[in-house]
């Protein structure tokens, strides 16, 4: 094979590396991005901030049976609770 010959054929190896590298990085990142925005519909607040509304306990005699002394502190308080 003369040296012509390995040159092209080098550069159509080459060629078709550079091509294929890029394709595949094109097609990962649309199936990354479909496949985030397609599991997290709804935005999530931000660590650290209040969520918007009012705390509301429930105060039903079958609810307040079964809660801990920390978390019916939390509710009057008018925390939400982080305890069980």
């Amino acid at each position: 094979m003369n040296g012509v010959r390995k040159a092209v054929l080098a550069a159509a190896i080459a060629g078709s590396l550079l091509v294929g590298g890029i394709g595949g990085a094109v097609m990962y990142g649309v199936t990354t991005l479909s496949a985030s925005a397609a599991t997290n519909p709804t935005p999530t607040p931000a660590a650290g901030t209040a969520p918007s509304g009012k705390f509301v306990p429930n105060e039903t005699a079958a609810h307040e049976a079964t809660e801990s002394a920390a978390r019916e502190a939390q509710e009057n308080a008018g925390q939400v609770p982080t305890v069980p």
